[in-house]
């Protein structure tokens, strides 16, 4: 298994250098174990990032059979080679941490999230997210029904105190109930890499912080 060149990897920050920035680039060339990488872009307002030589980062890519990846790089310099390029290390593939799309971690955490459900806007609250989808609970019972296609529009707060909008369409998967409490499931429907692997990484962020409230009751 192997970064292919093409391939559009998210650079999570790992300092307070670039804490404001969601980071995207594209793999251009590989060699030994680095990855030459385009000049990385802000998502948000799509402007060129200079990344200094020593900051180190989380990577995270997805392969052609939907399955993510993440490993920690760090800037080695950069290249100049018909286009400009950043250098990137790439460790082992046994140091990639695999994510699997059907087994993403779902976290229990209270998210607003609007939704769009024909022609009328609705809020609610999630029960928990994941980034394969979403559940809500109900105010109307009979709101929804299996089948239904609606968009959504999902509010990310990250600890850092950033928040972003995700906008995706979506399917119901599912009616329950649970403690006498109704719920609708939804499944994302071609959702955007990018949403889609901000998602991931507010999961991650949301299960770091209840697994530390776990050891501390310990």
């Amino acid at each position: 298994m192997e970064v292919k060149i093409g391939t559009s990897i998210i650079l999570e920050p790992l300092t307070s250098d670039y804490d404001d920035d969601d980071i995207k680039c594209k793999v251009m060339d590989k060699k030994d174990n680095i990855l030459y990488v385009s000049y990385p872009i802000n998502v948000q307002t799509g402007k060129t990032l200079h990344l200094l030589t020593g900051t180190e980062f989380r990577a995270i890519f997805q392969k052609e059979d939907k399955i993510y990846y993440a490993f920690e790089t760090k800037v080695l310099g950069r290249k100049n080679d018909h286009i400009p390029m950043i250098m990137l290390s790439c460790p082992p593939a046994e140091e990639f941490t695999r994510i699997q799309r059907r087994e993403f971690v779902r976290i229990k955490t209270d998210v607003d999230v609007a939704v769009e459900h024909n022609h009328q806007f609705y809020q609610f609250v999630t029960e928990n997210i994941s980034a394969g989808g979403i559940a809500v609970k109900l105010k109307n019972p009979s709101l929804f029904n299996l089948g239904d296609k609606v968009k959504l529009t999902i509010v990310l707060p990250y600890i850092n105190g950033k928040i972003l909008y995700v906008q995706t369409d979506a399917e119901v998967v599912r009616i329950y109930e649970k403690n006498e409490q109704r719920f609708a499931a939804f499944k994302y429907v071609d959702i955007d890499q990018t949403d889609q692997q901000n998602i991931l990484r507010f999961c991650f962020e949301r299960q770091v912080i209840l697994m530390k409230e776990m050891k501390d009751l310990q």
